[in-house]
């Protein structure tokens, strides 16, 4: 299994979020890599739950649906 990925979003306090493609089952997800203080896992999140956790409102959530709009322009 590779898994290519693509950062979305640094937050100040060092949490990551990227987005990811498994290159052999083509499924999409998002890593969220937590700083280092948190000391938590990496998570995969399909990127449905991901766009309905808080909201979807935090910057993270912006950049991945920014990144998206960039599909369909002209």
């Amino acid at each position: 299994m590779r898994v290519e990925t693509r950062t979305l979003y640094s937050s100040p306090n060092g949490d990551e979020w990227h987005l990811a493609r498994d290159s052999d089952s083509g499924e999409v997800f998002i890593v969220h890599r937590p700083n280092a203080a948190s000391g938590g896992k990496s998570p995969r999140i399909d990127v449905g739950s991901f766009l309905s956790l808080g909201g979807g409102r935090g910057p993270e959530h912006q950049e991945l649906l920014r990144l998206i709009g960039t599909l369909v322009e002209e």
